[in-house]
């Protein structure tokens, strides 16, 4: 979903999703590279097509945001992810973040133990 936007754009919805909906000079200052204002537009606007921003009038002047959830897109992202590195195998990835167990602390251990009995639960 968003891997297939072209690199500025994609960095434009990241930022988005960074700091919640802004104006194109707040987007502007955030890219790594200067933009025109009016190329920074041309671009949501074409992203505002694609359906992957939205834009709003405010008293800021129009503020745009990702029309796309933040959670939908981790998820297509996570996919794109464990289809290409991991020969499409969600075991496979998993194994892979459970190998950095010394990074992670007892809590989230203890809350990926939670979410495999969840989802354990959800297939019977």
């Amino acid at each position: 979903m968003l891997s297939s936007l072209p690199p500025r754009e994609r960095e434009i919805v990241d930022i988005l999703y960074e700091r919640g909906a802004s104006t194109v000079i707040e987007i502007g200052e955030a890219l790594a590279d200067e933009l025109s204002g009016s190329a920074i537009r041309a671009m949501l606007k074409r992203l505002e097509t694609k359906g992957f921003v939205a834009r709003e009038q405010s008293d800021r002047g129009f503020v745009y945001a990702p029309s796309v959830s933040d959670k939908t897109a981790r998820k297509s992202a996570l996919s794109q992810v464990v289809r290409v590195f991991f020969n499409g195998s969600a075991t496979s990835a998993a194994a892979a973040l459970l190998g950095m167990q010394d990074e992670m602390s007892n809590s989230e251990l203890d809350e990926l133990e939670q979410m495999i009995a969840k989802a354990r639960e959800g297939k019977a």
